[in-house]
This record gives C-alpha cells, sequence and structure tokens, in this order.
C-alpha cells in the first residue's frame, strides 16, 4: 500500500517538470530547426566559396581575445540568401585574402570590435564571481549569528521598557490604602526631587515589597510608575541567573546602565528572593555565580558609583531568606508589608473586578466581603470570573447568588463531584458529621459562623462546613482558640454519639486541631507550662520547613508538651460531647435538611433553627437535593431524567421554566 502512495506521489511531482520540457523543447525546435537558414561552413568551404564570388555580404568579429575571426554573411544564389557562418584563424594572409576578395567582388564586409575585450564585460566576468562568492558567504554567517543571537547577547540585560499602553494606577489598586501611602513619596520625588533636597532630605534608593502571593506586589509597583510617569524597567530574579558563569552579574551593571541613560526611573525586580538569598548558606556551601550576582547588585545599588533618580522596588513572598546586606539602610531602606485585605479591603477590590459583571439585585458587595475572610485579591478577581463562568453556562442574564456560592466552594475545596455516586449509609454519615460541626458553631459564644454546609463531595471531601468569624480579629484569645478546636471535633463526636462508631473523615480536622493545640502550647504560651516559646513557627529556610526543626527544650519538656496538648484536646471533645448530646434533636434536625436539600446557607440555618423546618419558599433548583429534582422532574416530563446528573437536570429545568415565561408572556399579549 505504501509503494503505491510514493509511485502517486512521484507522478504527481514529476508531471509539471516534464510539461515545462517538453514547452522549451517545442519552442527550441521551432526557433532553432524550424527557422534554421544558417549553414555553417568549414574553413575550406568558406575560401572555395570566397574565391567563386558566392559572397554576397559578410560581418566579421574577432573573438577570444585575437585568436580567430567569426564570419557571418550570405550567400548569393543559395536557398533565398541562406546566410552563412564561419571560424577562421586570425591571421594577415586571410585577412589580405578577405580585403582582397571583397574589393574585387565588390560585396558588403563589415568589422566589429571583439565584445571580450569590453572593461565591462571584464570586470563582470573577473570579478562577479568573487563578488558573488563573499556576497553569499556573508549572507550565511549573517543567518547564522542571528540564529544564535541569544548565546552572543547573554551579558545583556533582560530588563523590558514597559509601555504606556495597560497604564496602571492608584485607582486600579483597591485595598492596599497604606501600602500606597508609604510609595506615595516615591512619585513625588520623581516629580519634584527639589523639594526633598531643599530640606537635605534623601528618598529612598529602594522599597522591598512582601507579603503571601495574590495580594498585588506587582499591581502596586506598576501604579507606582503609572502615576510617576516615568520610565519602568520590570524582570525577574530568575532572569539574572544563566548557565555561564558571570552572566549575572554583567546583566546587572548593563540594566543599571540602561537605566541612568533613563533617569529619573523605576527598577522593579520580581521574586528577588532567586537571586538575593543569604550568601554562604546551603548544605553544599554558596552558589557562586548567584552570589556574584547579588554582589554586584550591592554595589550598584549602594557603593562607590552614583545612581541619582534610580529607585529600585522589589517584591517577595520569603523576606526571611534574604541577605542582610541587602535590606540594610541605603539599599533597601522601607520594607512594606502586603497583606491579605480586611473586609473593608476586599469590598474595594470586589468593586474594581465587579465593574464588567452583571450582579442580580439583591446581592451586595459588603456581604460578599464579609463571606470571604483569608481571601486576596488574586482569589478574589478568580472567584467574581468563577462565578460568571457558571452564570453563562447556566444559561443565565445575571450572577446570582447560586453562582457566588457555587465559585466560593471551587476556590476553596475545587469542583463538585456531582457524578460520583455514595450510598444512603455513606450520605447519612456525612451529614451527620457536617451537622456535628454545625452545631457545635451555633451554640459556643466565641465559634464562628456558620456560613453554610454541604454533604456534596468537593476535591478529597465527602462534604464541608463553611464557618467563618463573625469579627475579624487582630489577636485570637485562648478562648477563641478552645472552641475553634471544639468545632472541629464536632464530626467525629456527632459520629460517636449518632452512630457508636467512628471513620476516617475526621482526619483534616484532626490535623488542624494539632496544628492550632501545638501552636497554643509551644509558641503562644498557653498552657500550665508557662509562658515560653518552645518552638519556632517557621524552620529552616535551606533546608526545608520542618527538617531540622529547631528545639529549646529537653525530652522531659517534650513529654509536658504532649501531656498538655493531650489535656487540651480531651477538654475540647468533651465540650463537644456536652453540647451536642445536649441539641441532638437539632442534630437530626439539620443531618435530615441536609439529606434532602444537600446543600444549606447561612440563612436558611437560621430559618431552620428558629422555626424547625425549612423555609417554603425554596424554589431555587441549585438548593434542591437529586432526588427532589428528579421529581420535579418526572413532573415536567423530561426525558431520560433518571440518567442525568444534578447540573444536567438544573439545565434542563431552567430551560422549562424560560420557555414556560414567554408562552405566558405571549398569551398576556394576546
Amino acid at each position: 500500500m505504501n509503494k503505491k502512495v510514493d509511485k502517486k506521489v512521484i507522478k504527481k511531482g514529476l508531471l509539471p517538470y516534464v510539461f515545462l520540457a517538453v514547452i522549451f523543447l517545442t519552442i527550441f525546435y521551432i526557433f532553432n530547426v524550424l527557422n534554421n537558414n544558417v549553414k555553417v561552413l568549414t574553413y575550406d568551404e568558406f575560401m572555395s566559396k570566397l574565391n567563386n564570388g558566392e559572397i554576397v555580404e559578410m560581418e566579421l568579429t574577432p573573438r577570444n581575445s585575437g585568436v580567430i575571426y567569426e564570419l557571418r554573411g550570405k550567400l548569393d544564389n543559395y536557398k533565398d540568401n541562406q546566410s552563412f557562418f564561419a571560424r577562421v584563424p586570425l591571421s594577415d594572409e586571410v585577412m589580405k585574402k578577405i580585403v582582397s576578395a571583397s574589393e574585387s567582388q565588390n560585396f558588403k564586409f563589415t568589422t566589429k570590435a571583439d565584445p571580450d575585450s569590453s572593461s565591462l564585460i571584464l570586470i563582470i566576468v573577473n570579478v562577479l564571481p568573487f563578488v558573488l562568492t563573499i556576497g553569499l558567504a556573508f549572507l550565511f554567517l549573517n543567518k547564522q549569528m542571528a540564529g544564535n543571537k541569544n548565546s552572543l547577547d547573554f551579558g545583556k540585560s533582560k530588563a523590558k521598557l514597559s509601555s504606556d499602553k495597560n497604564k496602571v494606577t492608584f485607582k486600579n489598586v483597591a485595598g492596599l490604602k497604606e501600602e500606597k501611602e508609604e510609595v506615595a513619596e516615591l512619585i513625588d520625588f520623581l516629580k519634584n526631587p527639589k523639594k526633598f533636597q531643599k530640606l537635605g532630605a534623601r528618598i529612598p534608593k529602594g522599597v522591598l515589597l512582601f507579603g503571601p502571593p495574590g495580594t498585588g506586589k506587582t499591581l502596586l509597583a506598576r501604579a507606582v510608575a503609572g502615576e510617576a510617569n516615568v520610565p519602568f524597567y520590570f524582570i525577574s530574579g530568575s532572569d539574572f541567573v544563566e548557565l555561564f558563569v558571570g552572566v549575572g552579574a554583567s546583566r546587572v551593571r548593563d540594566m543599571f546602565q540602561q537605566a541612568k541613560r533613563n533617569a529619573p526611573c523605576l527598577i522593579f525586580i520580581d521574586e528577588i528572593d532567586a537571586v538575593g538569598r543569604q550568601r554562604g548558606t546551603g548544605l553544599g556551601g554558596g552558589h557562586d555565580e548567584r552570589e556574584q550576582t547579588l554582589n554586584q547588585l550591592l554595589t550598584e545599588m549602594d557603593g562607590f558609583g552614583a545612581n541619582e533618580g534610580i529607585i529600585i522596588i522589589a517584591a517577595t513572598n520569603r523576606p526571611d531568606v534574604l541577605d542582610p546586606a541587602l535590606l540594610r539602610p541605603g539599599r533597601f531602606d522601607r520594607q512594606v508589608t502586603v497583606n491579605l485585605p480586611d473586609v473593608r479591603g476586599r469590598e474595594e477590590i470586589l468593586a474594581v473586578h465587579a465593574k464588567n459583571k452583571k450582579l442580580a439585585d439583591g446581592i451586595t458587595l459588603e456581604n460578599l466581603a464579609k463571606r470571604t475572610p483569608g481571601f486576596s485579591g488574586a482569589d478574589l478577581e478568580n472567584l467574581l470570573n468563577e462565578a460568571a463562568l457558571l452564570a453563562v453556562r447556566r444559561n443565565k442574564d445575571v450572577i446570582t447568588m447560586s453562582e457566588i456560592d457555587e465559585a466560593t466552594d471551587r476556590v476553596l475545596m475545587g469542583p463538585a463531584k456531582t457524578s460520583h455516586k455514595y450510598s444512603e449509609a455513606d450520605r447519612k454519615l456525612v451529614a451527620y458529621h457536617e451537622a456535628g460541626h454545625a452545631v457545635i458553631g451555633l451554640k459556643l459564644e466565641n465559634a464562628n459562623d456558620v456560613q453554610k454546609v454541604t454533604i456534596i463531595p468537593r476535591g478529597s471531601a465527602g462534604g464541608y462546613n463553611m464557618m467563618v468569624p463573625s469579627v475579624e480579629k487582630l489577636c485570637s484569645t485562648k478562648t477563641d482558640l478552645l472552641e475553634e478546636i471544639t468545632g472541629l471535633l464536632g464530626g467525629r463526636t456527632a459520629e460517636e454519639i449518632i452512630f457508636g462508631e467512628i471513620t476516617t473523615g475526621a482526619h483534616n480536622d484532626f490535623e488542624k486541631a494539632t496544628k492550632i493545640v501545638r501552636a497554643m502550647v509551644t509558641e503562644y504560651g498557653m498552657s500550665d507550662l508557662g509562658p515560653l516559646q518552645l518552638e519556632q513557627q517557621s524552620g529552616s529556610v535551606f533546608l526545608g520547613r520542618d527538617y531540622n526543626k529547631p528545639q529549646h527544650f529537653s525530652n522531659e519538656v517534650a513529654n509536658e508538651i504532649d501531656m498538655e496538648m493531650r489535656k487540651i484536646i480531651n477538654q475540647c471533645h468533651e465540650d463537644a460531647k456536652n453540647i451536642i448530646t445536649k441539641n441532638k434533636d437539632l442534630l437530626k434536625l439539620i443531618a435530615e435538611a441536609l439529606l434532602e436539600y444537600e446543600t444549606l446557607t447561612k440563612e436558611q440555618i437560621d430559618y431552620l433553627v428558629k422555626n424547625g423546618h425549612m423555609p417554603e419558599d425554596v424554589n431555587s433548583y441549585e438548593e434542591m437535593s437529586l432526588t427532589r429534582l428528579k421529581e420535579i422532574a418526572k413532573e415536567k416530563n423530561i426525558k431520560n431524567y433518571s440518567k442525568m446528573n444534578k447540573a444536567e437536570l438544573i439545565n434542563k429545568l431552567n430551560y422549562k421554566k424560560k420557555d414556560s415565561k414567554i408562552e405566558e408572556s405571549k398569551e398576556e399579549k394576546k
């Protein structure tokens, strides 16, 4: 089969060339064979016709630099004045015979100059090949150089100059009020440096922005450049380090040279910890290339050379690993912590990202901000984007609270596994487990507010309980932490009381509770051991967070730490048992509601606790259980409803509802 295909391909490829060859041969035949009236004569034939007077006209041209003569002319009474062509040796004897014959026979005789003797032709013939050879070699080398351009300019800086096309100002930065005030002086200095020089003030040479990921460090640096309206160079810390030793230092020098030519200007180095780590540390000693780059950066920032008008802004998530020489006054003079936004900051950030979003009536950004503690600016932007995508997927015109709740769950726990089938026993166990968390949250005064409870599996969890603090606090009290631990143990406690059996479902709860208890005993001094810090929160920054963690206590104290942790956990477990035993009816009420509706919001839980039953106006398909949705689909005669998952049923029912509304509006118009 392959051979046949190859033959066809070959035939198709040769056909055009064969066709062109036939055309050229035809043209050549027409012009050179059919119209060929030229008779080629030998030397003897030519001399014979010359002596016999058969030549009527003749033209002589010296060729090959005067070696031969080329003769062209016409013959008398021979096939309609047929032309002839002959070559004769260049000699005085031949020339005398031709001249003598032309005088005696009186035929037209002309001569032409040797075309090879032209200076232009000589230049073309002798010089052009060398020029072409050199030109082709130059083009080839130039192409090779262009292909390996990056290998020849590796010492050049990779810092890019930001354009004004996507200009960012402080209006685009929300929720960072104090941080913007800290960097506002840089803008004022870049615009009016004389005002500072009059009072002898020295503007900071560098500003280090550090904080959790997604809090807006890079955005803040871009806003400073946009407000100051000065050139803005940006580069990543990893762009300095290359395969070749010394490249990083060369790039630092080149970057500052470019900045000096465009001063005043800003240089933004993102993820500076890639090149600014402490020198001479780690298991294998220092990294020579990175240390050379760091040394050059230290010299350029505050060395013998003057870099007036150049301000460096750097960002990192790990300020603890930076070299102390980099953080001293004169280099990064000012260090700005960009923290996670508070409730007001989250509201401002949501307002920025909600400008081009269509939110349903009744949704307030203030309420959304309260429901999203611990979210960064990037998380909030992703939350609204996910909600918009869900609204489009569900064929809605606006974003409702249902999409926002689902988007929040997606950001925190991942997408829902609606197609995953659980047995009724597993569903009941998960419902009582999550209801146990909810009961503890409702009954403890300082516990977090229950915002949402669901038994729909997400990620590795069979269900989850979303609880947020009623008031955001700067510091947590001992009572707050104890009640948080009690709430985490509520799920396991409910399993013990209702089923008399325990499961692996509380794995993540125990992990969180143990971490809080250990911090209370070893870091916060909230135990009978007294106000001592026995451990540090962060481990070695070069050997891993928990590897070789320093201990400032003996083995006897380690045993006492374990005893204190066990005592706190046991006490919180007893408190959880007492609360759930006293509120077993409430536990059963919430669990049964979860089994029917699968997801309960804060408003529904509050109504359930107050009235003993769910509100009757639950008309949103998203809030109904899969069983209830199938019942409605059966009533509305939807085909193959039994094979559909929850998302598919919701789409079908929403289409049905939209069609019925259209029909009702048509009847009203009639």
